[in-house]
């Protein structure tokens, strides 16, 4: 009678070390989804910049500067999306907002640009792709707080070790970039 007890009692323990491995690795996968997601919207930004380059290069060839400040910033938020660093992430993605501030800044400058029917159009696209940067940031950010929480609490943070699982960075917007920028004419 006692190997049965001992049997039941293996088999719970069991059973609860593989749940909480699978709760922890599952929540984790969701998570790095989440974080994928930032980068498919940084990235879909990023493609849209060299039509918008392109765009502004025949109105404002004089603005050099400008148009190699957002091709290089476009180029560091490719680099940052190939990477799981949260940080260099939201840093690239500072960049890439302030550069097309300045885009935005030369735009005003030239009303014919501002009409130009490509231009408001690569406009819409961008004012669409921040918001679902935005959305990403906050998914991502929701998937986070799921992992810390159970890897913090008992009896789930007993596991995070045997699931190589661990706490998550948050993905912190750049300071003044809570909201989704203003890129409309």
């Amino acid at each position: 009678m006692t190997w049965i007890i001992v049997i039941v009692v293996l088999v719970v323990v069991i059973g609860f070390v593989v749940i909480g491995f699978n709760k922890l690795r599952s929540t984790d996968v969701g998570a790095q989804e989440a974080l994928g997601g930032i980068d498919v919207q940084l990235t879909r930004r990023a493609d849209l910049i060299p039509n918008l380059v392109e765009t502004v290069k025949g109105y404002a060839a004089h603005e050099k500067g400008v148009l190699e400040e957002v091709t290089n910033a476009r180029a560091r938020v490719q680099e940052a999306a190939k990477s799981d660093d949260v940080p260099a992430k939201a840093a690239a993605d500072a960049q890439l907002t302030g550069a097309l501030a300045n885009i935005n800044a030369v735009a005003e400058n030239y009303p014919d640009l501002k009409a130009n029917q490509n231009f408001l159009d690569l406009q819409k696209q961008l004012a669409d792709t921040e918001n679902q940067i935005s959305f990403a940031r906050q998914y991502y950010n929701d998937a986070v707080a799921t992992l810390n929480k159970l890897t913090r609490t008992i009896p789930w943070m007993f596991f995070t070790g045997i699931a190589g699982v661990h706490s998550r960075d948050f993905y912190q917007a750049p300071e003044g970039q809570e909201q989704a920028p203003q890129v409309h004419f």
